[in-house]
């Protein structure tokens, strides 16, 4: 009765309560059904292959190392382009136009393990199936592999393939209606026959019969220019279409008077187009989605998945194309397209192991802290060697900056330009034409700068360890072009010349990391990335990147 306070003989009991947990208890231990006798739990303890932290990020899908060696396995028994039956003319455009220049024409792993696959042959004599099970439901594949192993010509190939043997099927079936025709007009020879139109359309205009879908409209003109390699010699019709565009061109590829047989494009652009036009897909029977982790994301799925709808009725083949398997693309098709068949090569969601990787500690002198400044010192030392080479006319060295914000790429992009490096920006505010012309630019395999007659020697600077901000006024980095950009670029962009890559940023995800790093050591070439680490950033997982680079193993 003589409380003033409510809640006393509650914080009591709370105070009592928290006492009680506090109080230091002895180690429980289980009792083993065996020996009912008490043990101690055992400590799990880390094994140094073990990959703890990057479990923490954005999964991806498991594939085991059993699986992997079936695959080393089958593909080994291919070693040359002739074993595949294509047509004639395909088997002899892949030297010509394809692969040419190149000194070892030889199929990938990828494309060892999907070209069969595609074509339908048998594995045990590389033979197609004399007569194939019918059925009118569509073949489903899921065509995975590292960046960089040729997956856009393991895909063309047997597309390209498909599109002549229709053609000469169709060719055939004209042939026959002909001579029937023929026939008939010799019973009743007063029977006339009505002029041919003036103004009638190729009957495949604006109806291919394959569409390749792609995010973005670079990837679109990258394509566009596997397949026109193979236009000349087999004679494509291949229409590359996206939002650089205008409507005049657009409409010019699509419905022009010679008919198209490939269309290539974002899933945006052409989802609008067929609202009003549907006929757009009524012939299409081989549907690639390109870059498939990005096209059935959030994001896109809902557009992409609407275009699979509508092209379902005439489809055979459905081919989706991805660098990683992230658990969402997974549970996906899995709930999409149960029946799948997933071509994954051996070496899938592991970095190859000739991209060493280098990590610049930003918190040691000289640069405390200054990431900047540390990513301006990085430039200079890779291009130190080519700029101290004899021959006056140098191959460029090329280097890819990646960070995580797009502003960043603007603002790092202009300070590397005040220390003497030509850098540029590319992010999604960069417009479609001007980020073509940076890519284009940026990708040339025939750019080359000749040195500038009053630029110092860059390798004082490395020497020396002097900072940047003294390098601006007095030296300029020579035959070295830098482009700094987001993770835009970091999706299926050909940068088979680049042999350098910066993180500037530590990358949020494990699929970052491959997508990031795969940009150099491609087509069997080696590379090298530097990774800028500070004090905020997770050393952890950069250290589990290595260690897995290191050994060949599996990102999972």
């Amino acid at each position: 009765m003589n409380r003033t306070k409510a809640g006393d003989r509650i914080d009591a009991e709370r105070r009592r309560a928290e006492e009680k947990k506090t109080r230091h208890e002895p180690p429980r231990r289980t009792i083993s059904p065996k020996t009912m006798t008490p043990t101690k739990k055992k400590r799990t303890e880390r094994h140094p292959g073990d990959m703890k932290a990057l479990k923490m990020q954005q999964a991806l899908s498991k594939i085991s190392y059993g699986q992997r060696n079936t695959v080393k396995s089958r593909i080994s028994e291919i070693d040359s382009f002739q074993q595949f039956p294509f047509l004639q003319v395909i088997q002899d455009a892949i030297p010509e136009e394809a692969l040419k220049g190149q000194v070892d024409i030889l199929p990938t792993p990828v494309q060892r393990l999907a070209i069969p696959a595609l074509l339908g042959i048998d594995g045990s004599n590389h033979r197609r199936r004399a007569q194939p099970a019918p059925t009118t439901e569509m073949r489903q594949f899921l065509l995975a592999a590292e960046t960089g192993s040729g997956k856009t010509l393991a895909y063309t190939l047997p597309v390209i393939d498909a599109i002549k043997r229709a053609e000469i099927a169709e060719a055939e079936e004209e042939a026959k209606k002909q001579v029937v025709k023929e026939e008939k007009k010799k019973g009743n020879l007063f029977e006339l026959e009505p002029p041919p139109l003036a103004d009638e359309a190729h009957p495949s205009s604006g109806r291919p019969r394959a569409v390749i879908l792609l995010p973005t409209g670079e990837l679109v003109d990258q394509v566009a220019r596997v397949f026109k390699t193979f236009s000349h010699t087999v004679k494509l019709r291949v229409a590359g279409i996206s939002a650089s565009y205008s409507a005049t061109i657009i409409r010019n590829r699509l419905f022009g008077p010679s008919g198209v047989d490939v269309v290539i494009s974002t899933p945006h652009l052409l989802s609008s187009i067929t609202e009003s036009d549907p006929n757009i897909l009524s012939r299409v029977s081989h549907l690639v989605v390109d870059e498939a982790d990005s096209l059935l994301d959030r994001s896109f799925s809902p557009i992409t998945s609407s275009i699979i709808d509508r092209a379902t009725p005439s489809l055979k083949q459905l081919i989706l194309c991805s660098a990683t398997i992230p658990r969402s693309l997974d549970s996906f098709l899995q709930k999409r397209f149960p029946d799948i068949v997933r071509l994954a090569t051996p070496n899938l969601h592991a970095i190859p192991r000739r991209v060493q990787l280098g990590v610049v500690d930003i918190d040691h002198e000289p640069y405390r802290g200054n990431r900047d400044l540390a990513c301006a010192d990085t430039i200079w030392q890779i291009g130190r060697d080519t700029s101290n080479a004899v021959d006056e006319a140098r191959e460029v060295k090329r280097i890819i900056v990646f960070v995580n914000e797009r502003e960043r790429a603007t603002e790092l992009a202009k300070y590397l330009v005040t220390k003497g490096i030509d850098a540029s920006a590319l992010n999604r505010d960069t417009t479609e034409q001007r980020r073509g012309d940076i890519l284009e630019s940026f990708t040339s395999p025939s750019l080359n700068i000749s040195p500038t007659s009053n630029s110092e020697n860059p390798s004082d600077s490395i020497a020396t360890r002097s900072p940047p901000s003294t390098l601006a006024s007095q030296r300029i980095l020579t035959n070295t072009k830098v482009l700094v950009m987001t993770d835009i670029g970091a999706r299926g962009i050909d940068t088979v010349n680049v042999r350098n890559v910066v993180l500037y940023d530590v990358p949020h995800t494990t699929i970052d990391f491959i997508h990031r790093l795969g940009r150099t050591g491609r087509m069997g070439r080696r590379g090298k990335g530097v990774v800028l680490v500070g004090k905020t950033d997770r050393r952890d997982i950069v250290r589990e990147i290595r260690e897995g680079m290191y050994m060949g193993k599996a990102l999972i």
